[in-house]
């Protein structure tokens, strides 16, 4: 497969994921141009690696160094992590050569299709991580978990405690729960979501 066309296979890609997948799911417009420009910008560099007696290793320190800055510069939830990662990679492999032919196509795809699955909102739909602020200071884990569950509305799969304070009598907590099912977004659920505004600061 020609250069061009490896070119114009990673634009499709690149867009297929961006506006097909992240920006309908995610909706966060800063990330979009970011996406596009570290791929763009990694299949332009990488190709004139390829063009250049460079080797391949230098290609990944450009890879390392670039998510490194990135990463660093903002603040990224662990899904859009990994779509950065993927556009990283797809950059990569549009600009160099990898035989035989249909193998950086099927990457290409390979790529995109776990983000697909991954990320599916259907995925452990019910499952859901929080940081709680609770006004109640909790010495005991058992009770703690109780109290969750009952303000949630949900099962606990996880409590961590990050913070107890005795002073003034609050606990800072990562909360890992499932929803229960057959609830949807009245009843139960509107109340439990009046609860945790109230134990929320």
């Amino acid at each position: 497969m020609g250069r061009s066309e490896m070119f114009v296979l990673d634009l499709v890609v690149i867009a297929v994921m961006v506006f097909g997948l992240y920006f309908p799911r995610h909706r966060r417009k800063d990330l979009v141009v970011a996406f596009l420009g570290v791929n763009i910008g990694v299949l332009a560099v990488a190709d004139a690696l390829s063009s250049t007696a460079a080797s391949a290793g230098l290609g990944l320190g450009l890879f390392g160094v670039l998510s490194i800055i990135r990463l660093r510069s903002s603040e990224l939830d662990q899904p859009e992590i990994a779509y950065y990662f993927v556009a990283l990679a797809l950059g990569l492999l549009g600009g160099l050569a990898v035989g035989p032919d249909w193998l950086t196509p099927a990457l290409m795809v390979a790529l995109v299709a776990v983000l697909y699955v991954g990320d599916h909102p259907k995925l452990f739909s019910g499952y859901r991580t929080q940081v709680m602020n609770l006004d109640r200071a909790f010495t005991d884990e058992a009770e703690l978990t109780a109290h969750l569950e009952e303000l949630l509305g949900a099962t606990v799969h996880r409590a961590k405690v990050r913070k107890v304070d005795l002073i003034n009598a609050s606990t800072l907590v990562e909360v890992r729960y499932q929803l229960r099912s057959g609830k949807g977004a009245t009843g139960p659920d509107r109340e439990a979501a009046t609860r945790v505004e109230g134990a929320l600061r």
